[in-house]
């Protein structure tokens, strides 16, 4: 399953060539991992009290289309889990016309909070916490 969250750009995200600043596609990306979790049914506040939190380790983001105020893009988010310490969330960011606009791929891992390591399994951990953990993908 590839979760969607729906983001109208706004004026104030452009940039001085009025398309939508760099910076803000990760902005997009990373408010969308979060209702993401959210959608599981593991947002931040609960994931943070079990002792763990999401860390990113690597993104790639390669611009696709432009963007530009008032467009209605969804952004798309799916975790990725295999065996090891660290996951992968692919992300595309579209027009509601479908055309893609942004790629964004990332390697992730849990840090356990206290002793500052990433957990064994991440997949697993998340599993056992979500309430609805098809929701992300995995």
């Amino acid at each position: 399953m590839t979760f969607a969250t729906n983001v109208t750009v706004r004026g104030y995200e452009l940039d001085t060539q009025g398309h939508l600043n760099q910076a803000v596609y990760m902005q997009y990306a990373e408010h969308a991992r979060w209702e993401c979790l959210r959608a599981a049914g593991l947002p931040g506040d609960k994931l943070l009290a079990t002792g763990v939190g999401p860390v990113t380790l690597e993104t790639n983001l390669k611009f696709r289309r432009e963007l530009r105020g008032g467009d209605e893009v969804d952004v798309t988010c799916r975790f990725v889990f295999g065996d090891g310490k660290t996951y992968r969330i692919e992300q595309e960011i579209r027009r509601t016309d479908g055309t893609v606009a942004a790629e964004i791929t990332s390697v992730c891992g849990l840090l356990d909070l206290t002793e500052r390591r990433l957990l064994h399994s991440p997949g697993d951990h998340f599993a056992s916490l979500a309430e609805r953990p098809e929701t992300l993908g995995g």
